[in-house]
């Protein structure tokens, strides 16, 4: 690795992530994970844009441009909601806010950032999720033969069964899975929260199949990460990226023999879809609530909304014209260089 360039600016991101966020805010784990990665980002982005290495980034290529077109690639090229990126351009811009506490010099920068607009957010127009057919359809195409076909089926399945976040999911511990009478998963959600939800039994057969593949040398009690791929014979989580896209390669694969599935398969989706299925399947709402870890049980009303719109859209569908002329229907906003990046913190 070269000389870094800009050494303020890189000193400064790790006193922020180490010292900062922890220790002065008393921030969650989680919660400085998600700057941490936003700010690895960011420096990737323009780095890959400057034809540079990340060590020749300086405070001065991250202006509002940069940043804005930062944000548009999430949009555009990484299909981010608006949510998603305007919590993005939060954490980027609390970066530039402690940047000019700790240097006046930087109070202009901190301005710059103050100048990009957040994204205003649709209107709730519906839930997208998948039927059950579409979500047998996606599960039967890894390739089970293979070490990564049953990993990746494996991954799918548990994912839909939990109704785990993506990051959830990449935060798993094989100890975290325990079998019993009543097989739970451990999660670790937002805020820090733990919750834990039921296993169906035949998530649990592919999971003892996926550890005596994967696993084989471990007890149930390891915290080794549950999902891992190799890279010259070393260990490490899977990330983000590793699963959005060989979930879009069997969606793809999918759509071929089932037309129900959506053009768009992506982490998020399979926790609408166990979601909405069972709510179809009669379960209470609260239970549903309780289940994704919502805080809030009105988070969990949007699908109910979207059944009972569905359903009108349905009816109206069927006859021709609108059933209910005149009545409005409440709407709602729906609101996851290795060295340089170790030494600075954002590994």
């Amino acid at each position: 690795m070269g000389r870094v360039k800009d050494e303020k600016l890189f000193q400064m991101i790790h006193d922020y992530i180490r010292v900062y966020l922890p220790n002065q805010r008393c921030s969650s784990p989680h919660t400085i994970k998600a700057y941490r990665m936003a700010l690895e980002q960011l420096l990737e982005y323009a780095a890959t844009q400057k034809t540079l290495s990340m060590s020749e980034i300086t405070f001065e290529m991250l202006d509002s441009e940069m940043v804005s077109n930062y944000l548009e690639w999430l949009t555009s090229e990484k299909g981010c909601c608006a949510s998603t990126r305007n919590h993005r351009l939060a954490c980027i811009r609390s970066f530039f806010k402690y940047a000019a506490m700790m240097d006046p010099a930087n109070i202009i920068r901190q301005a710059d950032m103050d100048k990009i607009p957040k994204q205003k957010q649709k209107t709730f127009s519906g839930i997208n999720y998948m039927s059950e057919e579409a979500v047998q359809a996606i599960l039967k195409q890894p390739d089970t033969k293979t070490k990564k076909g049953i990993r990746d089926q494996f991954f799918m399945i548990l994912m839909y069964d939990s109704g785990a976040r993506i990051q959830e999911m990449l935060d798993l511990r094989v100890c975290d899975i325990r079998n019993g009478t009543t097989p739970i998963a451990i999660l670790m959600g937002k805020g820090a929260k733990i919750r834990s939800v039921p296993l169906m039994p035949k998530t649990m057969q592919h999971f003892q199949n996926y550890m005596k593949i994967y696993h084989a040398d471990e007890t149930m009690y390891s915290e080794q990460p549950l999902f891992y791929v190799e890279q010259c014979g070393t260990r490490h989580p899977m990330s983000d990226d590793n699963v959005r896209k060989f979930l879009k390669k069997y969606g793809k694969a999918a759509k071929k023999f089932c037309p129900d599935v959506p053009d768009n398969i992506h982490p998020h989706l399979w926790r609408h879809s166990r979601a909405m299925h069972l709510y179809h399947h009669g379960m209470a709402l609260s239970l549903i609530s309780q289940w994704l870890g919502h805080s809030n049980l009105e988070t969990t009303l949007i699908y109910a909304y979207a059944d009972t719109e569905q359903k009108r859209k349905a009816i109206e569908k069927s006859m021709g014209r609108e059933v209910i002329a005149g009545v409005d229907i409440p709407k709602y906003r729906v609101s996851d260089e290795e060295i340089l990046k170790k030494l600075y913190g954002l590994k």
